[in-house]
């Protein structure tokens, strides 16, 4: 079995469709793929029809962890328990008042760009930064994503970025434990994020019943994911890899990184029955 639990596809911001997921991921060697869109499981419907591959349901949650914007994994969760598809429609509800607000601030600062371009791009998906941002490239005020997510525009705190509605983390953790599922701590330590998770936050974390931590991602080097990995066993957590791809949007393939399948086993006996 060859794993990557972390992917994108247009139903958040992610370019590839959700149908064409599972095929491009046969494509690439997996035998699993888990669908992890932001605050959203509109895509797993289209992505479920495709028998290319085992497709595990998932989502990827904004929280809030202490002063810092972190991101978590769900994993099996029940897609129409209520209460986890009340805060996920809040938070999408949210994402879309802040797209317009941001692509406002973008206007005042002398930028280019439409909201009907910015949706144009999201393509029915939730507004979102990396839409911003891909109007801000097209318009030339930027070279590239990378320069759109800076202090000049859009990165955290940024001259154009706006405040958020988000989870406590340990509320999102016994959100997705009660909807059946299961959760893991996306990219806790990526060199592309303003904070990075300290090992007292993971152990926290681990109190709450979060169940493992994305030790291997493109966006941590070497020496990070061996930490991670350590510090994932002294504290019982299980250590996933996945590519977080995002088909267009990112440098990344997938199965770029990967996860065991001992790994997925024991997150599937770790999902918890409401």
């Amino acid at each position: 079995m060859t794993i990557d639990l972390h992917a994108h596809s247009t139903a958040s911001d992610g370019t590839t469709p959700p149908s064409d997921l599972p095929r491009l991921a046969a494509e690439a060697g997996l035998t699993v793929l888990a669908l992890t869109d932001h605050d959203t499981f509109a895509g797993l419907a289209a992505a479920s029809a495709a028998s290319d591959i085992e497709l595990v349901p998932g989502v990827e949650i904004s929280c809030r962890l202490d002063d810092a914007e972190v991101h978590l994994l769900g994993y099996f969760a029940d897609p129409g328990n209520a209460p986890l598809a009340t805060e996920l429609e809040l938070i999408r509800t949210d994402r879309e008042r802040r797209g317009v607000r941001m692509v406002e601030r973008c206007r005042e600062l002398g930028a280019p760009i439409t909201l009907e371009e910015v949706r144009a791009i999201a393509g029915g998906a939730s507004l979102g930064r990396p839409h911003v941002a891909a109007a801000l490239v097209a318009a030339g005020v930027v070279a590239d994503t990378a320069g759109a997510f800076t202090t000049d525009w859009l990165a955290d705190g940024g001259r154009a970025d706006v405040p958020k509605h988000v989870l406590s983390t340990v509320d999102a953790i016994a959100l997705v434990r009660a909807a059946g599922g299961v959760t893991v701590l996306a990219h806790p330590r990526s060199v592309k994020r303003r904070a990075s998770v300290s090992d007292t936050q993971l152990a926290t974390l681990a109190s709450a019943g979060l169940a493992g931590v994305e030790a291997d991602h493109p966006e941590q080097p070497p020496e990070v994911r061996e930490r991670l990995r350590a510090v994932a066993a002294d504290l019982g957590l299980l250590a996933t890899g996945s590519s977080d791809f995002h088909g267009d949007r990112k440098p990344v393939r997938l199965g770029e990184f990967t996860t065991s399948p001992d790994v997925l086993a024991a997150l599937r006996e770790a999902v918890q029955k409401p």
